[in-house]
């Protein structure tokens, strides 16, 4: 390691910002499945990924970032904010699953938050799709995905609506 530098971490560790790698791979409107769970990886969120996810959106809040403020808060600790799922939606699933697909459209979307996420969290995802149609000549799924973390306890659970790509 270079002084004055991150430490890289180790490929299986980083987090893929390049959508368009493995796009091949990814699952077509044929092979999704309504009723079948999606294969899915646990993912255990650091606080280093929520201070990148916060300064990335613009979340200032010094609950995420400042453990003295934090630990005064009714949660006594660092939590992630509630839009932090969908980066768990691509941390916790593997680079063939559907979703990933360059040039699916987000139709709309009602999520609901249980718990915050915390730094330390190994985060597994239940997902899949409910139904699948063709209106208007798009193609449409949708879906639903409960996260949990390691105390099976939901984080946040939600209903997605996508236009899937031809």
């Amino acid at each position: 390691m270079v002084q004055g530098q991150p430490e890289a971490k180790p490929e299986s560790e980083a987090f893929e910002t390049d959508f368009w790698k493995d796009a091949n791979l990814r699952k077509a409107w044929d092979d999704i499945v309504p009723g079948a769970p999606r294969k899915t990886l646990p993912y255990t969120l650091t606080r280093e990924a929520i201070e990148l996810y916060c300064k990335s959106v613009g979340e200032d809040h010094p609950i995420y970032f400042d453990e003295a403020y934090a630990k005064t808060t009714r949660y006594g600790g660092l939590i992630a904010p509630p839009s932090i799922h969908i980066l768990l939606m691509f941390s916790c699933t593997p680079a063939d699953d559907w979703m990933r697909s360059p040039g699916t459209v987000n139709a709309g979307q009602s999520w609901s938050y249980n718990l915050p996420a915390r730094p330390g969290d190994v985060i597994r995802l239940e997902a899949r799709a409910l139904d699948k149609f063709i209106k208007r000549e798009r193609l449409f799924v949708v879906h639903d995905n409960v996260f949990f973390n390691q105390r099976d306890e939901v984080i946040c659970s939600g209903r997605g609506w996508t236009i899937r790509p031809v």
